[in-house]
This record gives structure tokens, sequence and C-alpha cells, in this order.
């Protein structure tokens, strides 16, 4: 990759730090999504609330301010001047998700936000990612499980299809997923992780 786009990173960080989580528990009056379950504000942990609308649109939002940084940032002349910027966005999406400056850092793990970049900046991975994240959830009901696999994978699809410049950006995603997955990691190694809907 070229020179960072200091632009695009703020662009991407401060997208992908609003809170929809958060924000979707509280004005549907299901309390402080941090007081439920794990206490993390993605879709999964909105799930345990009961209130499956409101992890559905989580989720949604969650990937779209992702893939609303890549696009932003691939097409606003001032920063397209770069190839890389909404790579650049689409990877600052997913750590402003993770680390918010709102939130005193302490944000969601990037899955929802990293796809949604992976399906902008890459539309045939982040397909490809959607399946293998539903089949996986399908087969071990396990969201953490299948969430893992789709990432894991998506550094060799971002290779197949676009190239090296891609590939790095899926690479560090993924280790950023993985490293805030360390406590579900944890938990799958011992067979105790919880399955989708458990409390």
């Amino acid at each position: 990759m070229n020179h960072i786009p200091a632009l695009a990173c703020l662009l991407g960080y401060l997208l992908g730090s609003i809170p929809f989580g958060l924000i979707l528990t509280r004005l549907g009056g299901a309390g402080d999504i941090r007081q439920i379950g794990s206490g993390n504000i993605g879709a999964t942990n909105v799930l345990r609330t009961g209130r499956k609308g409101l992890a559905a649109a989580t989720l949604l939002l969650d990937g779209f301010k992702g893939a609303a940084a890549v696009l932003l940032a691939a097409n606003w002349p001032l920063l397209a001047q770069n190839h890389h910027a909404g790579l650049w966005a689409g990877l600052f999406a997913v750590i402003g998700h993770m680390f918010p400056i709102w939130l005193r850092f302490r944000g969601g793990k990037g899955v929802a936000t990293g796809l949604g970049v992976a399906l902008a900046a890459c539309w045939p991975e982040g397909a490809l990612m959607c399946v293998i994240w539903l089949v996986g959830a399908k087969v071990t009901k396990i969201s953490s499980a299948s969430a893992l696999a789709a990432f894991v994978a998506s550094p060799f699809l971002a290779w197949i299809f676009t190239g090296p410049a891609h590939a790095l950006l899926a690479l560090v995603v993924t280790l950023l997923v993985l490293a805030r997955h360390h406590a579900n990691i944890r938990r799958l190694l011992a067979g105790t992780e919880p399955r989708i809907g458990a409390a």
C-alpha cells in the first residue's frame, strides 16, 4: 500500500465508532446492552435481549457503516487519489467499532462491520464469507465459531479475487477479530461456548 491517507482513516474510524447496538437497544426500551449478557454492543449480544428485530437492525447497520466507509473513501474525489483509500477507511471502520472513543474504547468484536467492509471492497469475497458464516452457524449453532471461520478464510479469498493489497487488509482485520474473540476461542477449545440464542 502507498502512503496512509489520514482523512480516509479518520472517516472510517468515525463511521465505525457509531455504537448502533447501544443506540437501538436504548431507543427500543431494552436498556443498556452493556449490562446484558456478555456486555458486548454487537448483534449477537443484542439478540440476548430477546428482541430479534433489534438484533437484525444492529447487524445490518454495523455492516452498513463498514461498507459506507469503504465506498465513501473510494469514491470521494479528495480521497480517491489514493488507490487504497477505501481499504484504509475500511480497516479503521473496524478499529472504530472495536475501540470507539465515545465508549471509552470498549466496543464490539468487529464481525458485522468487517463483513460490511469485505462486501464493499470485494463483493465475491464478502459473499463467500456470508456463506461460510451462515453454513457454519447452521451446522454448529455457535455464532463465534462460524464468524471466525469466515474471517480466517477471508485473506485467502481476497488474494484470489483482488490481490495482495486487499489480502493484507483482510489479514489485519482477521487478526483484530481473532484478538477480540480471545475469550470465545478459549471457550470453544474448552467446549463451553454458548450456542446461538442462549443466555
